[in-house]
């Protein structure tokens, strides 16, 4: 059981009900975001910043996070992390 995953900006999410984590660098998942924003199913969670991570989830909603996919990595999985939150916001 991971319990619940800060995404970045005291936002939580089930770590449970993710399917996976993607990067937002390849054009597929550029029309996914686009796709779940037009049928509501995107939760920005990014606070203006730049989205660098999508989670997946079970439910079919995307989770857009300004945090790198290692950092969420690190965090589902217990690990220490020194990077903050505001170091990875460029």
């Amino acid at each position: 059981m991971t319990g619940f995953i800060n995404v970045g900006f005291g936002n939580m999410v089930n770590g449970d009900k993710i399917i996976s984590m993607v990067s937002t660098e390849a054009a597929p998942i550029k029309r996914l975001i686009q796709n779940a924003r037009d049928e509501g199913k995107a939760v920005d969670a990014t606070c203006g910043r730049r989205t660098r991570t999508v989670l997946i989830m079970e439910s079919g909603h995307l989770i857009l996070s300004a945090l790198t996919t290692d950092t969420l990595s690190a965090r589902c999985h217990g690990k220490k992390n020194d990077m903050s939150e505001g170091e990875e916001d460029e």
